[in-house]
């Protein structure tokens, strides 16, 4: 049987130390200073540059969707428990990018990737970062 990992998600500015291993999966570095180090990257995980072309929600999922298919379960666990290896087997893998979910409309492949992994392996993948802020409703009308 398969060991599970713990995986969680989150956005690098709204990471904490205390969340778990924070491992990117960006295309790109940081633009910005990081108050914490990374404990890796998970190519796996990452899109490809092409991907990051896709504006549509729908078709970018779909589309990462297939790149993960492509690269596997398997591949994507050894990954990631090699790098929760390398750090804190106890501590959650934290994946990490720039999207906040607390936009409205906001979306990222951090998310999709959380999807496909639970309905993979089972596993749950929390996201760690601020969820969209509903709008309020407004007061029902007296007249």
């Amino acid at each position: 049987m398969t060991q599970p990992i713990q995986l969680a998600t989150c956005t690098y500015q709204e990471f904490a130390p205390d969340m778990g291993t924070p491992v990117r999966t960006t295309v790109g570095h940081p633009r910005f200073p990081l108050s914490y180090q990374l404990g890796g990257v998970a190519r796996s995980v990452t899109p490809t540059r092409p991907l990051l072309r896709i504006e549509a929600e729908d078709a970018y999922e779909w589309a990462y969707r297939r790149l993960l298919a492509e690269r596997g379960v398997d591949a994507v666990r050894e990954e990631l428990t090699a790098i929760a290896g390398a750090n804190d087997l106890d501590s959650p893998v934290v994946l990490l990018c720039f999207d906040k979910l607390s936009k409205p409309g906001n979306w990222c492949h951090r998310t999709m990737f959380g999807r496909w992994w639970t309905e993979e392996t089972g596993e749950p993948v929390p996201e760690l970062g601020a969820s969209p802020t509903p709008r309020p409703t407004p007061p029902p009308s007296l007249f």
